[in-house]
């Protein structure tokens, strides 16, 4: 199934799942997901109950599934894998091939950035969870790879007299925690961090990223081969613009997670506008000065 047809078809989905299924066979370079699985098990520890059935909703590979049946704390976990793969289900994140409301936890790692329908992809997971069920997810942000992409555009600009797509348009963590609150999603949190991996080279990046899946998917791809010369060009700005003192060349991943609860009557809920039965200013010890006044010195 593909996405609705009011939804803009910015990533070639089929490409994407053939480009990982490619890593996948190679050797898949995996220091950007253990990561994120390791933050996960962190993540879940400071949550003090237990997850009998848990959801793996289109992780690149099954280390997020193996963990949380590591910790103990997770009986059964069902993994849609956007590849086929022993022991899971084939699917796609946009159309999932679960029932709704049988799962306490559903996870979703460096996976979610690379679909067309974020906002339908966030409410089929919030569906598919039980009253109070709890999703944390890990998907690429905006500051992703911005060297790289500053990079190619100034040398197309430079030699080919116009820019073409090759970066994915990854969205900011501010839209992201707007997102999970549209989904319906209860309490949502959004926030992120910077990984910074440093290389030798331009070319040792983009081979990880090919080992990643993570090579250009965009729709609007410009489909002749890069040019030798746009290559080269910008290999030497990424070099020029970006390298370290000792001449290794720094490359940003953002990552951004995101966390909220299926609804339930018994979560906290914020306070009717005007309810509160102390002043802020009583309760900080201070006189309150009128909206309009300046402040005494």
């Amino acid at each position: 199934m593909t996405a609705p047809s009011s939804t803009p078809l910015v990533f070639d989905r089929p490409l994407v799942r053939r480009r990982l299924a490619r890593a996948l066979r190679s050797g898949y370079t995996d220091f950007l997901l253990a990561r994120a699985v390791e933050d996960l098990d962190e993540r879940l520890a400071t949550i003090l109950r237990a997850f009998p059935l848990a959801l793996d909703v289109g992780t690149p590979t099954a280390a997020a599934a193996d963990a949380l049946r590591r910790s103990g704390r997770v009986e059964t976990v069902l993994r849609v894998s956007p590849v086929p793969e022993p022991g899971s289900i084939l699917g796609d994140e946009e159309n999932l091939p679960v029932s709704g409301g049988h799962f306490d936890l559903a996870v979703s790692l460096l996976s979610l950035q690379s679909v067309n329908d974020l906002p339908g992809a966030l409410v089929q997971i919030r569906r598919a969870l039980k009253p109070d069920g709890l999703f944390i997810g890990a998907l690429l942000g905006g500051a992703t790879l911005t060297e790289l992409r500053q990079a190619f555009t100034q040398a197309e600009a430079e030699l080919e007299g116009g820019v073409s797509p090759r970066v994915a348009p990854f969205a900011d963590v501010r839209d992201l925690g707007g997102l999970l609150q549209r989904a319906g999603f209860a309490l949502p949190v959004a926030d992120s961090e910077t990984v910074r991996v440093r290389y030798g080279d331009p070319f040792a990046l983009m081979r990880d990223l090919r080992q990643m899946g993570l090579t250009n998917a965009l729709n609007d791809r410009r489909k002749a081969p890069l040019r030798r010369a746009t290559l080269l060009r910008a290999a030497q700005i990424y070099a020029e613009r970006f390298a370290d003192p000792d001449g290794r060349l720094p490359a940003t991943f953002e990552i951004v997670w995101l966390s909220g609860w299926a609804p339930h009557e018994s979560q906290q809920k914020p306070l009717r506008p005007g309810s509160a039965k102390m002043r802020l200013a009583d309760a900080l010890g201070v006189k309150e000065i009128p909206a309009g006044e300046d402040k005494e010195e």
